[in-house]
């Protein structure tokens, strides 16, 4: 990192395609589904996981492979399945994704008529929705029997809490999004002392940039030992645990 790098509070793009995504265990099912599409038994797919377990990257993988096939996959809006009919929110497609649908959806009346109305229009159209979620559908308390039943029907598969190797990956993945060189000493460092999830792992690396930056100091140990010393305290007076 260059000493003369200033300390900006810069956005970071991170890196969404296939080919960036690591296939593990945890997530190997969801990948072999959105592989197989547009093969789908169903209008819809379910994927549900953890905050921060990697639903939004899958998103965009199978986006891609939509817009590959000449096709769209927005991701609409919960508010906007309340007022907007399904051939509006399409725009003339017959794909689409509709995120957090357990918490931005259910308990909604209107909402949930018009994920039902979206669904059956896609359906007539032979297209496809994915549906995500934090928690597994059958869980997903919907007023509406209709679509209750309709996502029921659905293929639903999770991602898995990650493993060591996977966060380790990850952790690499998010510092040359950043193009930040880290040594594995680093890496071995944390693993054993984080959360074990993606969202904390983005946490912790921007944590590190920023520290970085600020310091004029490569990420080595002894930051990272400083960085997750600031999460501890923060998190004695009610903030997210870090170890």
């Amino acid at each position: 990192m260059s000493e003369t790098q200033l300390a900006l509070d810069l956005s970071q793009r991170p890196a969404m395609g296939r080919e960036d995504f690591f296939v593990a265990e945890c997530n190997a099912a969801a990948i072999a589904w959105l592989d197989r599409w547009p093969d789908w038994p169903s209008p819809a797919l379910v994927v549900y996981g953890p905050a921060g377990s990697g639903k939004t990257h899958l998103r965009h993988v199978w986006q891609a492979r939509v817009t590959a096939a000449g096709e769209d996959a927005g991701v609409l809006a919960a508010e906007a399945l309340a007022d907007q009919a399904p051939v509006d929110l399409l725009h003339g497609g017959s794909c689409a994704v509709v995120e957090d649908v357990d918490r931005s959806v259910c308990g909604d009346r209107e909402r949930e008529t018009g994920l039902f109305h979206l669904y059956n229009h896609v359906a007539g159209r032979g297209g496809q929705l994915l549906l995500t979620g934090r928690g597994a559908p059958g869980r997903w308390r919907f007023g509406l029997a209709d679509l209750r039943s309709r996502v029921a029907a659905a293929p639903a598969v999770a991602i898995e809490p990650p493993d060591d190797h996977f966060i380790a990956a990850v952790l690499v993945k998010l510092f040359a999004d950043r193009q930040l060189r880290v040594g594995q000493e680093v890496l071995n460092y944390l693993l054993p002392r984080m959360e074990r999830s993606l969202a904390a792992a983005w946490d912790m690396v921007a944590a590190l940039d920023q520290a970085a930056l600020a310091q004029r100091r490569n990420i080595t140990v002894p930051l990272a030992r400083e960085v997750l010393g600031g999460h501890k305290a923060d998190h004695e007076e009610g903030e997210q645990e870090w170890t």
